[in-house]
């Protein structure tokens, strides 16, 4: 398999991220394309305290053919004295942005087989393009997207899909409707089916406490969730709800459901990063390969001091592998066109 690993943000735990997962026996087997500056990579190198075989290649040297079994591409795009450790930074934010977009130009082109990043701080990537959201509008952009993607948060033992997801608290009901929360199902039985999970069994969440307890709560888990869930059984997916969602994931764990669909984003991440923060996995789907980083953030707290855990950045890769393998797309194709700018957003 063949990844493109974006570098994250250079102020918080990715680079020793990258550099712990590069000299990892998991990767061994695998072509990695490192795409960022490599005095990013060189320091994260340094905060790890490891080691790496990695040949530095120039934006046009990138082809089919790798001159190594892990190359980084140098965009040089954030210069040392532009990270500060520990803080946001519009540097490195855009920094982010400019991997990331490269990143997945090359799995547009079909160069790679998955993208993987570390993680993004989002304050540093709006100080640097204020009208950034999230990254499935920016793959959306990037990409010309036909179909916006979504985000699972992944453990072995539950998927958790999001009818909502960077919106705040008091906008989640309104953008809430049948069709979306039955575009969500549908999605979520066809990602894990392609996952090797076909028949997936789904519990949906509800929105208000003990599901609206008839109306006294909120209307919204009679009038949309409910519906939605009886229009999603018509059409064949296992799925059951609404259901509080202070138990669905007792139930989930206990084996009842594969996947829980939940309506915002803390519903369902508060959740998996207690049952496994240190194995949880994003995966951005519904799109021609697999997006993957690890479920947690830049831990500015203890960037730099080699303590980072690569638990969950190594679980990311394992799964954009394991999705990849089900679907290769890098073998046969041809090389990256030669304008190699058009992968730079904004250039």
């Amino acid at each position: 398999m063949r990844i493109a690993l974006a570098l994250g943000d250079a102020g918080g735990v990715g680079p020793e991220l990258a550099a712990k997962l590069m000299a990892d026996p998991e990767l061994r087997d695998h072509e990695v394309i490192v795409i960022g500056a490599e005095n990013v990579l060189r320091m994260g190198v340094e905060h790890a305290g490891v080691e790496l075989d990695v040949k530095v290649i120039g934006q046009d040297e990138l082809g089919q053919t790798l001159p190594a079994r892990h190359v980084l591409v140098d965009l040089a795009n954030c210069a040392s004295d532009e990270i500060t450790l520990g803080q946001s930074n519009p540097a490195a934010g855009e920094a982010s942005l400019q991997n990331f977009a490269a990143a997945l130009r090359l799995g547009k082109a079909g160069l790679v087989d998955a993208v993987m990043f570390t993680p993004f701080n989002k304050h540093s990537m709006r100080l640097a393009r204020p009208a950034y959201v999230d990254e499935i509008g920016f793959i959306d952009a990037v990409l010309g997207a036909e179909r916006s993607g979504r985000e699972f948060n992944v453990l072995d033992e539950v998927w958790n899909a999001r009818v909502t997801s960077h919106v705040p608290l008091r906008a989640v009901a309104d953008r809430l409707s049948v069709e979306r929360i039955v575009s969500s199902i549908r999605l979520t039985s066809e990602v894990m089916a392609a996952a090797g999970k076909p028949g997936a069994r789904m519990g949906v969440a509800a929105l208000n406490p003990h599901a609206g307890d008839g109306r006294n709560f909120g209307d919204e888990d009679e009038d949309i969730i409910a519906p939605a869930v009886e229009m999603a059984a018509a059409e064949g997916f296992d799925v059951k709800g609404p259901i509080p969602s202070d138990t669905v994931f007792v139930r989930a764990i206990r084996g009842e459901f594969d996947a829980v669909v939940t309506m915002y984003h803390d519903q369902g991440q508060i959740a998996i990063k207690l049952l496994g923060f240190d194995r949880g996995v994003t995966l951005i789907a519904g799109y021609d390969f697999p997006i993957v980083t690890p479920a947690h953030g830049t831990a500015y707290d203890i960037a730099g001091k080699g303590k980072a855990d690569l638990g969950a950045t190594r679980a990311a890769a394992r799964l954009g592998v394991s999705l990849a393998s089900l679907n290769p797309r890098s073998n046969g194709h041809a090389a990256l066109a030669a304008d190699w700018a058009t992968a730079l957003v904004g250039e």
